[in-house]
C-alpha cells in the first residue's frame, strides 16, 4: 500500500514522505489516526504544501538552533489559563498551548513535539520547559502561567 506520511512516523518517515507499507499495518493503523493519506496524483500536490510548511519551521543548523535557543531563554512566556481560586488549573497545560504562548510572546513558530514538559503543569505559577531545537541544542523557556 502507498501512502503519504501527514506527521511523523518514528522509524519510517517524516511528513510528506511517500512510503510504502504493508495493507493491514495502513489500513488499520496510520489512515485512520491521521498519521498518513492514501496516495494519489492530486495528494501528491499536497506533498509540497506539507513539505513547505515543515522548511518553514526547521531549524536550519547548529548555529540557526543556538540563536534561537538564545531568543528563547531570553523571552519572558506568560500563558493565562482558567484556573479556580486556589491556583489549581481547570486541565493542564499542553505543548501546543506553550507554542502558542511563545509565538504570542514575539518568539519563533515551534513544533510542539520539540517541547518537553517534565511534569505536568497543574497550577499557576512560574514553571521552566525544555524545547529541543537540534540534537545538540535545547532551550528552556521560563513561563509563567497566570489565572485569566
Amino acid at each position: 500500500m502507498k501512502l503519504i506520511l501527514s506527521q511523523e512516523v518514528e522509524g519510517l518517515g517524516a511528513p510528506g514522505d511517500i512510503v510504502e507499507v504493508k495493507d493491514g499495518y495502513g489500513r488499520n493503523y496510520l489512515v485512520p489516526r491521521g498519521l498518513a493519506i492514501g496516495w494519489t496524483r492530486g495528494a501528491e500536490k499536497q506533498i509540497q504544501t506539507i513539505k513547505r510548511a515543515r522548511d518553514a519551521r526547521a531549524i536550519k543548523g547548529k548555529e540557526h538552533a543556538s540563536e534561537v535557543k538564545n531568543q528563547l531563554e531570553q523571552l519572558g512566556v506568560t500563558l493565562k489559563v482558567k484556573a479556580g481560586d486556589t491556583g489549581r488549573l481547570f486541565g493542564s497545560v499542553t505543548p501546543a498551548d506553550i507554542a502558542g504562548a511563545i509565538k504570542a510572546a514575539g518568539g519563533p513558530l515551534l513544533e510542539k513535539r520539540a517541547i518537553a514538559i517534565a511534569a505536568p503543569i497543574k497550577s499557576t505559577g512560574k514553571h521552566q520547559v525544555s524545547v529541543q531545537l537540534h540534537p545538540e541544542v535545547a532551550a528552556t523557556v521560563r513561563l509563567e502561567v497566570v489565572a485569566g
